[in-house]
């Protein structure tokens, strides 16, 4: 499996751009990569649903492969598109992903789109459910904001206005799923409290056992569940939790179990290995192409 399997494009909104890597074909899922980046597993995992979904995932920052954590957390800290430390400001590639989230479903179709935040982004599938376009959002592991004391711990670094629509999109039958491992102190407990609080019934919780001596020997710095920690074995709570989120896409996204395949929309600026890119970087050993959205 290699992001080079992917077909990249640029969608730009608002003077900020980022490649984004498609594959699949029915409804749209778009996949937030974690910190430290779009490490092999995170790529792994958009590949297992792309199987049944048209998968895009914006390289926010760092190159396809990055594992290194604290040179992009160094970098985000000083980035004007994440607020790491805002316990209820949002950040703002938010408003980006909301007009991806759009761009997406008007492309794919159906129902609406599905949104798995990991980390760093698990905030924003918080955050973009409050967008009609969304239908199936996944929190996975939200580790916003930052910060050790309580009122940190049990913030979810969303705005009051999004939270609020959120909410009620959840009251109104839009589940939202989160997942954590239980002693994981970067998505702590009271995060998920907060979750229960708001969304009441429409939050559906899973919450693997990383406590010492558990049967399946996670360790107790465990956090990502659908990629760094995932192991792929029938009755391992990581794969669970993984059918789980596969689960509630198919439920939300795919009401009848099947969909047809939609072309991507796009204007072609050139193929990799051809002359000049703009200073676009070249991802796609097929076409780069680049998308605005106004």
């Amino acid at each position: 499996m290699s992001i080079t399997d992917f077909h990249g494009y640029y969608f730009e909104n608002q003077g900020i751009s980022h490649c984004v890597f498609r594959k699949g074909h029915g409804p749209g899922e778009v996949i937030l990569h974690e910190l430290p980046g779009m490490t092999e597993a995170c790529i792994r995992f958009a590949e297992t649903v792309a199987q049944d979904f048209t998968v895009h995932m914006p390289l926010l920052f760092g190159e396809p492969g990055d594992n290194r954590p604290l040179l992009q957390l160094g970098k985000l800290c000083i980035s004007r598109e994440f607020h790491l430390f805002a316990h209820g400001g949002g950040s703002p590639v938010t408003n980006w992903l909301r007009r991806l989230c759009r761009a997406v479903h008007a492309e794919c179709g159906g129902p609406g789109v599905g949104v798995v935040g990991m980390c760093l982004t698990g905030n924003f599938a918080i955050s973009l459910m409050a967008d009609e376009s969304v239908k199936a959002p996944v929190t996975a592991q939200p580790a916003l904001p930052l910060g050790l004391g309580s009122g940190s711990k049990a913030a979810l670094a969303v705005t009051e206005d999004d939270l609020r629509a959120a909410a009620a999109r959840g009251g109104a039958g839009t589940p939202l799923l989160g997942l954590r491992f239980s002693g994981d102190r970067i998505c702590p407990p009271q995060r998920f409290d907060t979750l229960r609080q708001t969304f009441g019934a429409a939050f559906r919780a899973v919450e693997i056992d990383s406590s010492p001596g558990n049967r399946f020997g996670i360790g107790p710095r465990a956090h990502a569940v659908l990629t760094l920690e995932f192991v792929d074995e029938e009755g391992h709570p990581t794969r669970q939790a993984r059918d789980r989120v596969l689960g509630i896409l198919r439920e939300r996204l795919l009401p009848h179990g099947r969909w047809g395949t939609h072309p991507a929309p796009a204007v072609l600026i050139g193929f990799r290995g051809s002359s000049g890119m703009s200073g676009k970087r070249k991802y796609s050993q097929t076409a780069v192409v680049m998308i605005s959205a106004g």
